[in-house]
């Protein structure tokens, strides 16, 4: 039983071995040169300002998990618009119970405000 995991784990113990000798010879062979500038943390391109425990606002993770949301069901509905014409009117019925659940969840945030990002209208 083990063996047809085999070729897995040679392939695995290669990339581990791979990634950490990549890693040794950049350290070795490449120049370091540090400076203040290159020491401070990289804040997307912005100085870092204030402490980095400060509160964000909800609606930056509510836009997240829809963003994983429709994500997810792009990931559920290609599969299914391939074999479409093959399926039968079962997983026609799934799917648009699904579909319709998303967009009840879409309408839900949308009267929240969630998308709304001018403070004074954000009602969260």
């Amino acid at each position: 039983m083990l063996d047809s995991y085999f070729p897995i784990i040679i392939l695995l113990g290669i990339a581990i071995f791979l990634a950490i000798l990549l890693m040794t010879l950049s350290r070795v062979l490449g120049p370091y040169r540090p400076n203040k500038n290159k020491l401070n943390p990289y804040e997307s391109g912005m100085d870092p300002v204030g402490e980095a425990r400060e509160r964000y606002s909800i609606s930056f993770y509510l836009v997240a998990m829809e963003f994983i949301v429709f994500d997810l069901e792009v990931v559920f509905i290609y599969p299914w618009a391939v074999r479409f014409m093959e399926l039968g009117l079962g997983t026609f019925i799934a799917m648009m119970i699904f579909i319709i659940v998303l967009f009840v969840g879409l309408l839900y945030t949308l009267k929240k405000g969630t998308l709304d990002w001018d403070l004074k209208t954000n009602k969260i």
